[in-house]
């Protein structure tokens, strides 16, 4: 107890003190300071675990990048190839033998959902009521969290139906280009995300360029039309047919046109960034965060309630299209497309969780020029310098939102590396 109670003895540290001569014993106290020497000597790593776990975490960063790269090589093959088979599905029979599109779209959502199903059960490993119960009907209200950017795409095609019939073409096409800034602008103001000046120019440009390439293919087909009508038509017939044009012209509202085409720009990006939120953001379960839900259990929530929508659309049909029976026209190059769109729904659904809806954007982009490319071998389609001008401002902008300009200081390099974009593809 005496030795206890004795206030503590302040030693040198071992460097500064004697060593023992020969056959000496140390001290207890002695000890404690060579054991933990020996403990902080056991506990700390050697520098090559260290740049072992540095140059996993580039590897990591490294195989990150070259995974969003690839899925939006994979989405611009899968649009170009989309908009391919859908024109000639459309183009290579009479209206009387085509198909409906809202049939169209009631069959890619169901294919979705069964996909998406099929995934779901193979990643819980069979589990699928389990994880459906989980995710579904214990939590119905963060299940209904889906059919908000539903909604917002119904009201998106619904508006663009209206701009369509109150503007030009070639003005509508330009004007829809901006929901690439739209959605560049609700991606800062929802998910706090900042891009650079130098892309903000990029993202504009992308969208002049995209707005070129179109109505350079749209002003390529009308002069073919206009040439086949006038070898067809008297001038009797002519003078209708302008007629029937200038009064359809009255009929139309550029206000009214230019507001649908705003909405609809709007509604996408909302869509859009909304449904990226919700796959990347962990859900609060009682105050206490849980892990993000799957995202193949996110497109079976989106794909029940768009075949539920479509159903609702399909029950207000009329016209022409009322009259044919469902699943009408349907060939064999239909339902290539049926699984190009169900596969395209989950592909995209993989680049919002995975990159972003800037990015997918970009990619959309991106495969306008492609397929344009692509039609010039398929159907012929003749293209003029406008596209090429068009083409590059596409591609270039693409290049330049991820990467840095060859003139670039050094003070500007160090700005700009505060933005939260990645580059897509890593210098060599």
């Amino acid at each position: 107890y005496a030795q206890l109670l004795r206030p503590p003895v302040h030693r040198p540290p071992p460097q500064m003190r004697r060593k023992a001569p020969p056959g000496a014993s140390s001290t207890a106290t002695d000890q404690i300071p060579n054991a933990m020497a020996s403990e902080a000597a056991v506990d700390t790593p050697p520098p090559k675990a260290a740049n072992v776990a540095v140059a996993k975490t580039a590897a990591d960063a490294a195989t990150s990048q070259s995974f969003r790269l690839f899925l939006l090589v994979l989405m611009v093959l899968q649009n170009s190839a989309t908009v391919l088979v859908g024109r000639y599905t459309r183009a290579s029979v009479s209206p009387e033998d085509s198909y409906v599109v809202n049939h169209l779209i009631v069959i890619c959502e169901a294919a979705k959902f069964f996909l998406s199903c099929l995934l779901e059960y193979n990643a819980t490993s069979g589990q699928l009521y389990k994880s459906m119960k989980e995710n579904i009907f214990d939590r119905p209200v963060d299940a209904l969290k889906i059919i908000i950017p539903s909604l917002l795409y119904l009201v998106q095609n619904s508006l663009l139906y209206v701009a369509l019939s109150n503007l030009s073409a070639p003005l509508f096409q330009v004007t829809y280009q901006a929901k690439l800034l739209t959605t560049a602008v609700v991606s800062t103001i929802m998910l706090n995300r900042r891009y650079s000046f130098k892309q903000w120019i990029c993202l504009s440009l992308l969208g002049v360029g995209v707005a070129i390439v179109v109505l350079g293919e749209s002003g390529s087909k009308d002069k073919d039309a206009k040439a086949e009508s006038a070898e067809s038509k008297t001038d009797e017939t002519a003078d209708a047919s302008d007629a029937e044009e200038s009064a359809g012209d009255g009929k139309q509202n550029l206000f009214v046109g230019l507001v649908a085409v705003s909405i609809a720009c709007l509604s996408s990006a909302l869509a859009g960034v909304y449904f990226e939120k919700v796959l990347k953001k962990p859900t609060n379960e009682g105050g206490a965060a849980r892990a993000p839900v799957s995202l193949w259990m996110r497109n079976i929530q989106m794909a029940f309630f768009s075949v539920c929508i479509g159903f609702i659309q399909y029950m207000g049909l009329k016209g022409d299209d009322a009259k044919k029976p469902f699943m009408h026209g349907f060939t064999a190059w239909v339902y290539v497309l049926v699984s190009l769109q169900a596969g395209g729904g989950l592909l995209v659904a993989a680049v919002i969780k995975y990159a972003d809806n800037v990015l997918k954007g970009m990619a959309t982009g991106v495969s306008v020029v492609f397929g344009s490319i692509c039609a010039v071998f398929l159907f012929g389609t003749e293209l003029s310098g406008q596209f090429f001008t068009g083409a590059a401002l596409v591609l270039g902008s693409v290049y330049f939102f991820s990467n840095e300009l060859p003139c670039k200081s050094a003070k500007t390099l160090e700005t700009d590396k505060a933005t939260e974009m990645k580059p897509l593809v890593l210098p060599k």
